[in-house]
């Protein structure tokens, strides 16, 4: 998938969740999703038992998403330690 272009979309709700993060953070995860849009690199996983849903790590924090053909669908922004519950 590396040299492809994908199409970012967040949910309000993970919006939310970026906005509430401390700056530098915000800006950390800013570039992160860019390269994610980009070229999709990263630290990404696919979550074990579900179809088309993965996970960007940015130091402690996760961010999880559905791929849906070239969209990639922000639902969540989450600390590590409340992403998987």
């Amino acid at each position: 998938m590396a040299g492809a272009n994908f199409q970012l979309l967040i949910a309000e709700e993970a919006l939310e969740q970026l906005r509430a993060l401390p700056k530098d953070l915000r800006k950390r995860l800013g570039k992160k999703l860019s390269s994610l849009e980009a070229n999709f690199q990263g630290d990404i996983k696919k979550l074990s038992g579900t179809e088309n849903k993965y996970r960007l790590r940015v130091a402690n924090h996760r961010v999880l998403f559905r791929l849906a053909g070239r969209q990639i669908q922000v639902y969540a922004n989450k600390d590590r330690k409340e992403a998987y519950e």
